[in-house]
């Protein structure tokens, strides 16, 4: 089987651990039927031995597996992975690994899933919904989580709009960026980015895109985590001089997403490149499809 997932970006400014849209840029696992266990690696960490050793995707694949196959027995699968999407950095490499192995687990076994049941048995590993739900789902997504599960909107991005991606040469760490977050928060700010998210979805969902640069204004982690590597408050100034229509942290960092018109894309790709050489800049496509298992 293939199974392919799609980088997300999370947050998106002032939704907080609850907006995210997926990017089209996939992980891929070709898995079939072997004598004994193997494993190949190409592309992001193939290089890297613990990668190998300690391997999420075999991890969680192999725990649904068993269970639904009520064997204790090795795995005897052959796994040829074809990572795409660069590790720690806020591009939601460790959902499509999560989401991934929970749909491949399950189709491996012969059972039907739904997305949204792989997306309830990813909350074991993932608690906050805003990465993993575009991952499963494609398009831009609105999700909270109650009693245990997840329930979710999602938008379909048009192909009028692109994301230009600026990923910086070091990563943050997410669980490190969330110890310097504060344990409350003033009233006002809470209210500010309620009310700056609940534009930012209008806007998606009607596509205003004039308003995203309100919309998308941050008071309760943006800039804190953004104070751990100060060079993307220019790469964000830099993008909304340049015809950017959104520019925001992704995930917990490092890499800066920004929106753009279709017609403006490649110039304010050109601009990035132009003044922050020494980090990856791309003009990605938003992906519509989400997981795919053929």
């Amino acid at each position: 089987m293939l199974v392919s997932v799609p980088a997300t970006s999370a947050n998106l400014g002032p939704g907080f651990d609850t907006l995210g849209v997926a990017l089209n840029l996939r992980n891929e696992v070709y898995i079939k039927k072997s004598k004994f266990f193997a494993i190949s690696i190409k592309g992001e960490g193939s290089k890297n031995i613990k990668v190998r050793k300690n391997n999420l995707f075999i991890k969680i694949f192999s725990e649904h597996y068993r269970k639904l196959t009520n064997t204790n027995e090795k795995i005897r699968f052959k796994f040829t992975f074809y990572n795409n999407i660069p590790f720690s950095r806020g591009l939601g490499s460790s959902s499509a690994v999560i989401v991934g192995a929970i749909a491949a687990a399950y189709e491996a076994a012969g059972v039907a899933i739904s997305k949204s049941k792989i997306l309830d048995l990813a909350l074991n590993y993932e608690p906050h919904p805003d990465n993993i739900t575009p991952a499963a789902m494609g398009g831009f997504n609105c999700a909270v989580i109650e009693k245990n599960r997840i329930y979710s909107i999602k938008k379909d991005m048009p192909d009028s709009v692109k994301a230009v991606i600026v990923i910086p040469n070091r990563a943050i760490s997410t669980a490190h960026s969330r110890t310097k977050l504060p344990k409350s928060y003033l009233k006002d700010d809470v209210v500010f980015n309620l009310s700056h998210s609940s534009l930012l979805v209008s806007a998606f969902f009607a596509h205003r895109w004039e308003l995203l640069k309100i919309a998308s204004r941050d008071r309760m982690h943006q800039d804190i985590r953004m104070k751990n590597m100060p060079i993307l408050f220019e790469v964000q100034k830099k993008a909304l001089e340049n015809g950017a229509l959104m520019s925001t942290l992704s995930g917990s960092g490092s890499t800066m997403f920004n929106m753009a018109l279709r017609e403006d894309a490649k110039r304010l790709e050109k601009v990035l490149k132009d003044s922050f050489s020494e980090f990856s800049v791309r003009t990605l496509d938003f992906d519509n499809k989400g997981l795919v298992v053929k």
